[in-house]
């Protein structure tokens, strides 16, 4: 997997990148929303009901474009703003060290 910490690789999050959290966390549910221990870091964070969502998918390898089709179907929301604001919580997941990407086809 790539290292999430250089702007480079986070602003290089596409549709066809493959994302998926990292094993140093604990995570659990609340309500509709989950909340994040990054265990290197020590800081928590919080996710709404989509990101939740986001997050749960994730555990496992998932391509970007996958996700967003998941969430096409499971939302009310237009596919340009559905794609635009995954992207955009998946750069911030990766700028704060949580997610993998991979930039490669998957087998």
């Amino acid at each position: 997997m790539a290292k999430t910490d250089t702007p480079e690789v986070v602003a290089q999050i596409s549709t066809a990148s493959i994302v998926v959290a990292i094993p140093e966390q604990l995570s659990t549910d609340l309500a509709d929303d989950v909340v994040i221990l990054h265990l290197q870091s020590g800081m928590y964070y919080g996710l709404d009901e989509v990101g939740a969502r986001v997050w749960q998918l994730i555990q496992t390898p998932q391509r970007v474009s996958n996700i967003r089709d998941i969430l096409l179907a499971e939302y009310e929301v237009d596919s340009p703003q559905c794609e635009q604001e995954l992207l955009a919580l998946l750069r911030e997941l990766a700028h704060q060290k949580l997610i993998d990407i991979k930039h490669e086809t998957v087998s």
